[in-house]
């Protein structure tokens, strides 16, 4: 006998489409694959950006995207040495 599989509603998924990243016509993970496909701070960056008016605390949010990109620009600024 098969186990029965729940019903998922794609809408409420918290899993696969939380609505943090689905509140506009692009979904967030679509826009950091095309952005910065090879990029993981960057990616963070965009992440907390796109989500941060979505999520519940804007600041904190935004708090971590800046902590990514100074992490990103020390990086930088390191190799251009």
């Amino acid at each position: 006998m098969r186990a029965l599989q729940p019903e998922i509603d794609l809408k409420d998924d918290i899993v696969n489409r939380p609505k943090h990243y689905t509140t506009t016509k692009f979904e967030v993970i679509e826009v950091l694959e095309e952005f910065f496909p090879d990029d993981p701070l960057l990616w963070q960056c965009g992440k907390y950006l796109l989500r941060c008016k979505h999520k519940g605390n804007q600041a904190e949010d935004l708090k971590k995207m800046v902590w990514y990109a100074n992490r990103q620009i020390k990086k930088l600024e390191k190799g251009n040495k």
